[in-house]
């Protein structure tokens, strides 16, 4: 059922979509599908991915590890350890916590590093033009970090709802680096990576992803048309908030071993469980904790775990609280929906093949359908 299910998705109009599901000691990876829409050269189950945000997960259990150790306060003001970068009031009110758990108030920097999609989500005004402009651009942390922190503010700090904001990440990166030592990327490897025992896991040094992987073909709403290929792409402009590369296997061993306390131990991982509802980048509200997502279904338990995209590739993985049955799917194309008269983006047969195969894999035959949350987003790096 899940092969038929996954060739469904293809069928909807997904090039490509493979996977990887667990389920009480019994795995299946399986893909449909093609990794070039030019020679047709077919997708693998252990291709190697850009995993978006997924990659704040594996940032939040560093900074957590540190916690654990005595170099880091949750509760304490990130001004304390970064008094240039956030200087003043709002360094005295911002915690760590709130960091993490995007309750900061500091909004995102994407519209200012990419001003053709300032206007996002109203389809009409925004433009691809910003993403070839950015395909080679080497960003500094510290030039995405002032575009988030001289923004308009998107709320107040340790409001009850909060924003989802890259910019709090790469602040958390340069936490880590400032209390351990070494650069983030280079701390992550070896404390979290290295840890989980991920071979095939890595943050890139240049724009190209070694080892076997797919083309990643953006459609960014119709706007490019036919879609294009990102899957070379410098990922400065995400570091260690979003640039991970990974395969299905290896995010399935990462959070199994995370929710059974070997990353952070079993206390970090309760503050990190510990959510709030946050407002993501494509305006849906997620449960967030610290670097984590939880997705509750009905009659089939609640999930955890985290979604993510790179420009023309969707992950998502999500483990069941129990651990025994563990999901991690990727795609290739992204933003498929184009946007009718009134510029909103429109329902698309992908939309709920993907929902079917999310259900199967998730919950088996016979359960209720996962919500939206369990979907990969529209619009978050």
């Amino acid at each position: 059922m899940l092969k038929s299910a996954m060739d469904g998705v293809h069928r909807a109009g997904m090039p490509a979509v493979y996977a990887e599901v667990r389920d009480a000691g019994r795995t299946w990876r399986g893909a449909s599908g093609v990794a070039d829409v030019r020679t047709g050269r077919p997708v693998r189950p252990d291709m190697r991915q850009r995993v978006g945000s997924i990659t704040k997960t594996f940032t939040a259990a560093a900074v957590m590890q540190q916690v654990e150790q005595g170099r880091i306060q949750l509760d304490a003001p990130i001004g304390h350890y970064l008094p240039r970068l956030v200087p003043g009031e709002r360094g005295r009110k911002i915690t760590v916590r709130m960091l993490l758990n995007h309750t900061s108030g500091i909004p995102d920097y994407l519209r200012y590093a990419f001003p053709s999609l300032k206007e996002f989500p109203s389809l009409p005004d925004i433009s691809p033009k910003s993403l070839d402009d950015n395909r080679f651009r080497q960003f500094r942390p510290a030039e995405l970090i002032e575009m988030g922190l001289t923004a308009p503010p998107a709320g107040e700090p340790g409001g009850p709802t909060g924003v989802y904001s890259n910019t709090n990440y790469l602040l958390l990166a340069q936490l880590l680096e400032q209390v351990t030592g070494t650069t983030a990327e280079e701390y992550i490897t070896r404390h979290v990576i290295e840890r989980a025992g991920l071979r095939h896991t890595e943050f890139p040094s240049g724009p190209r992803i070694k080892g076997p992987h797919s083309r990643m073909y953006e459609a960014m709403y119709g706007l490019i048309d036919p879609p294009r290929d990102y899957s070379v792409y410098n990922m400065s402009w995400v570091g260690p908030s979003a640039a991970l590369v990974s395969t299905m296997e290896d995010l399935n061993r990462f959070y199994g071993k995370l929710l059974d306390g070997r990353i952070v131990n079993r206390s970090s991982l309760a503050q990190m469980q510990r959510t709030v509802p946050v407002i993501a980048l494509d305006g849906t509200t997620i449960d967030y904790g610290l670097g984590l997502h939880r997705v509750s279904i009905p009659d089939c338990g609640t999930f955890w775990g985290h979604d993510g995209s790179a420009w023309g590739a969707g992950t998502v993985s999500m483990t069941r609280a129990d651990g025994k049955r563990q999901m991690s799917v990727a795609i290739n194309l992204m933003r498929w929906n184009k946007p009718d008269s009134s510029g909103q983006p429109q329902h698309h047969p992908i939309d709920d093949a993907l929902e079917t195969l999310h259900q199967q894999a998730m919950c088996g035959n016979g359960n209720p359908r996962p919500k939206k949350a369990s979907q990969v987003p529209a619009f978050v790096p």
